[in-house]
């Protein structure tokens, strides 16, 4: 296990990955497996649709965030488990040729009240694309693995 304990993180801590490139062919793929909508499956009825073009299904989007997440820099945290997701939001679509980049500032932390051996961090996370858009955002909550129990 590599990365940040409990312990290493402060609030307003930045952590950013990317870019992750969206092409149509993946847009397409994963969305006839998990959300086969004609907008997000064919690009002719995307065309017609109301986002006028393909986008990707906000469970791609979702799923993109999650993969670049655990590739933070400078670090990733030591976690122990996810928590949950409060607040999240897909302000604009994603569309065939974005490029992404996840930023991840820590905003809040706490030791756990029943595992000394671990802490709870608050995360807000923001998915933008190559024009600085946010495409996704939300705030996910982190058990963390502390270096020492005080």
């Amino acid at each position: 296990m590599t990365g940040l304990y409990f312990d290493e993180t402060e609030i307003g801590q930045l952590r950013t990955a990317g870019p992750y490139f969206v092409s149509s062919d993946e847009i397409i793929e994963f969305a006839r497996k998990y959300d086969p909508q004609p907008f997000h499956t064919d690009e002719e009825a995307a065309a017609r649709s109301a986002f006028a073009g393909l986008t990707a299904s906000g469970a791609h989007t979702f799923a993109i965030t999650i993969s670049l997440l655990s590739r933070t820099q400078p670090h990733s945290l030591r976690v122990v488990a996810g928590l949950g997701w409060d607040e999240l939001r897909l302000p604009i679509p994603v569309r065939p040729g974005d490029e992404l980049s996840l930023e991840v500032a820590i905003v809040e932390k706490r030791e756990s009240r029943s595992n000394p051996d671990r802490g709870i961090v608050r995360n807000q996370m923001h998915l933008r694309n190559q024009k600085r858009e946010a495409v996704l955002q939300c705030i996910n909550t982190v058990l963390v693995a502390r270096r020492r129990v005080i």
